[in-house]
């Protein structure tokens, strides 16, 4: 008996996805990896079964990193490299390659669930310390200049830029030291906004939240700084070995690497650069805050107004039920993934690059007609 296969979903059928990640990716991009798929021109094979070391992935690779660079105006001060095991794996290499044997104590700005998580894989590396910590607040602001000291000889100065879960993101970067260098947990906010890169010593942001598919994460590292670290480092956290092997240390995940490739090369020749993207990313973010802001109460946002999230709007309701009733009627209005984090609750809409103003736009109207019928 031979098997029916299942009909294939068409656009039609896309729903506005809010997920936190992995997240919406460009509809165009998507289109493009469906037409490659069977056969990458010139390949006679997929993508996903060439070889990393053929000459047409190779290029591909190149072309993903150029493209970051023309995006980020990268200096060639600067290595980029392509590397597996998302922010987790990150949490570890930053401090076994900037703190393990250097006497030195790495300080943290921690503002929500990731920083968090980070200093405790950073301590098993050494000394480290959070010189701000907003948990009486739970979360829900980012640091003054004046909540904080950073030693001028500290091994590394880190924080989160964007904390998805309490939807927390720094305006700006914070006051460092230029005698230390300035780590970033870029993850949730990478490639919405210009960013003065040669402020960073490294800063690193896996894919899968606005960049591309889960499974690679970019790292921007000053090369000045990768040859510091102690060489008895377990071998894929070392940083010198993907700079001296073009990412190519092990297997690098190539989907990943090339479908990353096309997200940049949207942001750049469709979009036009990350200042359009940053204008309509805020266009999108502050439609919902007027809503949240002009409700009476009945929308709560978690973080405070002055820095609160592109990325990730954050907000709870009067009650646990009318948050149940919220999520199951936008559903109906393919308003998805809409659930907030179980640490903070409520609602957690990610307007991330790829989210359409319609899906923006439809998730305004809704809320707007829930609160007149609830509040």
């Amino acid at each position: 008996m031979t098997a029916t296969a299942p009909s294939a979903a068409t656009a039609s059928e896309r729903v506005f996805n809010f997920s936190a990640g992995p997240a919406v990716l460009p509809e165009s991009v998507l289109c493009e990896v469906r037409d490659e798929m069977l056969c990458l021109p010139g390949a006679g094979a997929s993508l996903l079964e060439i070889s990393h070391r053929d000459k047409l992935f190779v290029e591909i690779l190149h072309d993903a990193e150029n493209t970051l660079r023309s995006l980020l105006g990268i200096s060639d001060d600067y290595s980029v490299m392509f590397m597996q095991g998302g922010a987790t794996l990150q949490f570890s290499a930053v401090a076994a390659n900037l703190l393990r044997g250097t006497g030195k104590r790495a300080e943290y700005l921690t503002t929500g669930s990731w920083g968090k998580k980070a200093l405790v894989e950073a301590k098993k590396e050494g000394d480290a310390v959070a010189i701000f910590d907003a948990k009486e607040s739970n979360y829900n602001h980012a640091p003054t200049a004046s909540d904080y000291t950073v030693a001028d000889d500290a091994a590394y100065l880190y924080y989160c830029s964007n904390e998805t879960i309490q939807g927390v993101q720094f305006p700006t970067e914070p006051n460092c030291p230029e005698s230390v260098p300035l780590v970033c947990d870029a993850s949730s906010d990478f490639l919405c906004r210009p960013l003065p890169i040669e402020k960073y010593g490294i800063l690193y942001a896996c894919a899968q939240k606005n960049a591309g598919p889960a499974g690679v994460t970019v790292v921007v590292m000053r090369k000045d700084l990768i040859e510091q670290a102690d060489p008895n480092i377990p071998g894929y956290l070392h940083y010198k070995n993907h700079h001296d092997n073009d990412s190519e240390w092990n297997t690098p995940p190539t989907f990943a690497i090339y479908v990353l490739g096309k997200v940049a090369r949207w942001l750049r020749d469709d979009i036009g650069g990350l200042e359009k993207m940053e204008t309509m990313n805020r266009e999108k973010s502050d439609s919902l805050f007027k809503i949240i802001d002009n409700s009476s109460g009945f929308y709560r946002g978690h973080a405070t107004p002055d820095c609160r999230s592109l990325m990730n709007v954050t907000f709870n309701l009067p009650s646990d039920e009318l948050t149940s009733k919220f999520i199951a009627e936008a559903a109906t209005h393919q308003l998805a993934a809409l659930k907030g984090h179980r640490s903070v609750g409520g609602i957690r809409a990610s307007l991330y690059n790829a989210m359409p103003r319609e899906g923006v736009h439809a998730l305004a109207n809704f809320m707007t007609d829930f609160a007149s019928r609830n509040g």
